[in-house]
């Protein structure tokens, strides 16, 4: 079973997973089906490297499939979930740069792999505002709706986690 969503007014996309650029893309666990209701995203060869955001059971790669996990919640991090959102930023560019096929994930698709997304699109030399642009337009309008992911990104994933741990 599927956590009840925070955010009941944020629709659930439209599309398992959308490309933001030649082979990176950015998904979810459930989305809005042709019938208009929700259905499981379940990847399994598809891809050859996905980055989770959020585990779910059942919800793949197939074994033979590079799975890096690091969940963190949709709000605010602290220095080791930021350090670990750097490191699978790291791996989605390396990936893409070995013209891998590659998907970051979390529950909708939305927030935490947009961060993830965003932060590699950014490494690639996109502005933070370019970056967010890119992700809305190809995934979704909702796509980083959450503003404390979009203020990280301004700030700079790198700074934030240096006051993070000042902080802890």
């Amino acid at each position: 079973m599927l956590p009840s969503r925070k955010q009941p007014d944020v629709p659930a996309p439209d599309s398992p997973w959308s490309e933001i650029v030649p082979g990176l893309w950015m998904g979810g666990h459930e989305y809005k089906g042709r019938s208009g209701g929700l259905e499981f995203a379940v990847v399994h060869d598809e891809f050859d490297l996905v980055l989770t955001l959020l585990r779910l059971p059942g919800h793949g790669p197939d074994d033979d499939v590079e799975h890096h996990v690091w969940p963190i919640p949709d709000g605010p991090l602290d220095g080791t979930q930021l350090a670990g959102v750097l490191r699978l930023a790291r791996a989605a560019g390396e990936g893409l740069a070995q013209g891998r096929r590659v998907l970051v994930r979390c529950y909708h698709g939305y927030n935490r792999s947009g961060l993830v997304v965003a932060h590699a699109l950014i490494g690639a030399g996109h502005t933070a505002d370019e970056a967010i642009r890119l992700i809305r337009s190809r995934r979704s309008r909702w796509a980083l709706h959450n503003e404390l992911f979009v203020e990280y990104l301004k700030t700079g994933l790198d700074t934030v986690r240096l006051l993070e741990e000042l902080a802890e």
